[in-house]
């Protein structure tokens, strides 16, 4: 369900949970990670003997997340706020993306073969740690979170800053939408929710021209670039202090699309890009878009 190229789904989870910008912010760490971090992160894995416990609290809180099987026709009030809250992906789907795709550059061979050095495999699970910690902070208690989270937290200040996130070629346009959400006004904001609103009423084309700039975003390699767009954007949403009931009902979509679509903006058609950039044109202003 999760996954680099679906990044947008993921974003979507996150700018929904309390803890998703902390683990958007794991995520672009671990979009910069290098091979000389990784023994940093691999000496502050705690043993199996600390760890298990952890995990056994895990696969617990896991079964607590909201989930739309706990729908009740009979209550309208509660499926609309479980509709706004619960994620469409799961622990494990997070799980896999990270091992599997956040850090596919760690493996070795293909298929069955496949396999990652004892260090990278430690890095690896140490990053692993540290996302789900905060995926589930709604359902881990505080000291489960902090013991999960540590050893990230004490390899974080023995590594470099990292390499800036590189954005593409249209870095400068991305990070100025970025910027503009930021610093979001209250009129700025009634603008978004109402741009969202009629974009939603009249979604036709929509779809397809997501799955365009997805699809150029992956024959172009600008796949880690267009996640990283997106993980940027729930920080966004979050410091813009957008309701959580806006960004459920199309906000969020919204501007997911249009972030995908200047990732790839030389990729796509200008039918395509002004389907996905018009919406957010029409609340913000073209100030931005340069």
């Amino acid at each position: 369900m999760y996954s680099l190229v679906s990044a947008p789904v993921l974003g979507f989870d996150l700018t929904r949970l309390t803890g998703g910008s902390a683990t958007a912010e794991v995520m672009l760490r671990g979009l910069r990670l290098q091979a000389a971090d990784l023994p940093v992160l691999a000496d502050r894995l705690p043993d199996e003997g600390v760890r298990g416990p952890l995990w056994v609290e895990v696969e617990s809180a896991a079964r607590r997340m909201p989930s739309l099987k706990g729908l009740n026709k009979d209550d309208a009030a509660g499926s609309l706020a479980l509709v706004e809250r619960a994620p469409i992906g799961t622990v494990d789907s997070l799980l896999t993306c990270l091992r599997y795709d956040v850090m596919a550059w760690t493996w070795t061979g293909t298929g069955r073969d496949a396999q990652q050095s004892e260090v990278a495999a430690s890095a690896t699970a140490l990053l692993c740690d540290a996302a789900v910690a905060s995926y589930l902070r709604e359902v881990l208690d505080a000291d489960t979170r902090r013991g999960l989270g540590a050893g990230w937290v004490a390899a974080m200040r023995k590594l470099p800053t990292g390499a800036p996130i590189d954005l593409g070629p249209h870095h400068y346009t991305v990070s100025a939408l970025l910027d503009r959400l930021r610093s979001l006004r209250s009129n700025d904001l009634s603008r978004l929710i109402a741009s969202a609103e009629d974009s939603r009423r009249n979604a036709g084309g929509w779809s397809p021209a997501v799955h365009s700039a997805s699809w150029a975003a992956y024959l172009s390699d600008r796949v880690r670039t267009a996640a990283a767009a997106q993980m940027l954007l729930v920080q966004a949403v979050d410091t813009a202090g957008i309701p959580l009931a806006d960004r459920a009902g199309g906000v969020w979509n919204m501007l997911s699309g249009a972030v995908q679509a200047l990732v790839v903006r030389d990729l796509l058609d200008t039918s395509t890009a002004h389907r996905l950039l018009a919406p957010v044109v029409a609340a913000l202003g073209p100030a931005w878009l340069g």
